[in-house]
């Protein structure tokens, strides 16, 4: 499968996204977000970092990139699209996904890893995970707080499109085990489609035991298959 990761001023896990798509044996391409042509893709990445070095809202200037025209193009064509931390507030940013991502509720960046539990697997993203399993990502976000309206709410919840909620290690969905303040402790969301998916913990930095684990390859994984 070729893939393309996008590269904006002040990212910092294009690199690891990439690392993680080659390992797992896509042909992977770096995407410049001045270009205005995207490579023949089976899966776009938006990876996380600081674009823009985050100035206005993050992700606000990189959604106005010109290589955003050609991704909303294909997402809305049915190709894929994952966006991860920085990447998930430049869908939110551009419309591909609904809703905000304001500052932690602690008003302070936050940099650990954390529990999820798999919500919904019946989805191009998290097919190869077992619902219910939980899983041990990392995050780093200073906005990652997840809000929107209730009608719109009401819509993920209803049509499957909440694959990822913040859990205890023992599963447990409670205020406690939610790190940024985000509404029903939303983790990532999906596109009523289901072929785009924006997430605040990190996948590629968990595919190798020796520096992590490798609870993220089953997302990779489930895009390949």
């Amino acid at each position: 499968m070729n893939s393309s990761v996008i590269v904006f001023p002040g990212s910092n896990c294009d690199r690891d996204v990439a690392d993680a798509l080659t390992k797992l044996q896509f042909k992977n391409k770096m995407v410049w977000h001045k270009d205005s042509e995207l490579p023949k893709s089976d899966l776009i990445v938006i990876p996380g970092g600081f674009s823009y070095g985050d100035y206005l809202r993050s992700g606000a200037i990189a959604a106005k990139s010109n290589i955003l025209k050609e991704i909303i193009k294909a997402a809305n064509s049915g190709c894929p699209v994952l966006g991860i931390c920085n990447g998930f507030q430049i869908l939110i940013e551009t419309g591909l996904l609904k809703g905000a991502l304001l500052r932690n509720k602690n008003l302070k960046f936050i940099s650990k890893d954390v529990y999820l539990k798999v919500l919904g697997n019946e989805n191009k993203f998290c097919k190869n995970f077992k619902k219910g399993k939980v899983i041990k990502l990392n995050i780093a976000h200073n906005e990652g707080n997840f809000f929107t309206n209730s009608d719109h709410l009401k819509e993920l919840e209803d049509k499957d499109l909440i694959p990822f909620k913040y859990c205890d290690k023992n599963g447990t969905i409670n205020e406690s085990s939610n790190p940024n303040g985000s509404l029903n402790n939303i983790a990532g969301i999906l596109n009523e489609k289901k072929n785009i998916l924006g997430m605040m913990p990190h996948p590629e930095r968990m595919i190798d035991n020796l520096i992590s684990n490798t609870d993220g390859v089953e997302l990779f994984s489930s895009i390949l298959n």
